[in-house]
């Protein structure tokens, strides 16, 4: 309990301060509420939009973990591939890494326009963007393996799927970790991103639309919520 304590104090206090330094600039240098409001316009705003802005943040939590999920789905199958396959590897994952470059922002709309709006839109979008940090760590990962490891399976006449199931992908799985991490990140980016072009129904809102709309309408208390 007391290490606990000891680990949590240091960023409360600094969340205290920085809402206190932030309240101060508001009050001293007399900033207008659409520039940028104050903690209590702001803790206003999140009550008066509690159960929209819950229902906002299921929404797109259920986007990016659909999306989350088939990407480390489909991210890890290619990996096997790839780590098999040194001629495979090399042909597409060019175009795993120019996936990465081009900006989501860019393509989404194509994304919405082919798949539709909606949740699988959104998801589509949350796919892409979290895809290749699962590629690029699983690869990594199943095909740097001890090369006395692979001699040991050899000499014992391991066969190539023994090799892959027992010695690659358990010797990966720190790596797989990592790429899981990343791509879970992007994946929430990647949620909001679909919203801005996919959105949803009529009555259904994620943080996505919540944040075009807000802004749309200078509601800056709402949009910091």
């Amino acid at each position: 309990m007391r290490e606990l304590t000891i680990n949590a104090l240091p960023p409360l206090l600094f969340f205290a301060l920085v809402l206190c330094i932030w309240h101060g600039a508001v009050v001293i240098f007399e900033i207008k509420p659409f520039m940028l409001p104050g903690p209590l316009q702001v803790a206003s705003a999140v009550s008066a939009n509690l159960p929209r802005l819950l229902s906002a943040t299921a929404l797109t939590a259920t986007g990016a973990l659909l999306g989350f999920t088939l990407s480390f789905a489909f991210g890890f199958l290619v990996s096997l591939v790839f780590s098999q396959s040194r001629i495979i590897e090399r042909s597409l994952y060019p175009y795993a890494i120019f996936l990465q470059t081009v900006p989501i922002v860019a393509i989404a709309p194509l994304i919405v326009l082919w798949i539709g709006y909606g949740l699988k839109g959104v998801v589509a979008v949350s796919f892409i963007i979290s895809l290749f940090p699962v590629i690029a760590n699983t690869t990594t990962g199943l095909t740097r393996i001890d090369p006395n490891l692979l001699d040991l399976f050899a000499l014992n006449n391991a066969s190539r799927w023994q090799v892959l199931f027992k010695l690659r992908v358990p010797g990966a799985i720190p790596h797989m970790l990592t790429g899981a991490r990343i791509s879970s990140g992007l994946s929430v980016i990647g949620a909001i991103v679909g919203e801005f072009f996919a959105g949803y129904g009529t009555d259904d809102y994620g943080l996505g639309y919540i944040i075009i709309n807000s802004s749309q309408k200078i509601q800056t208390d709402y949009l910091f919520a």
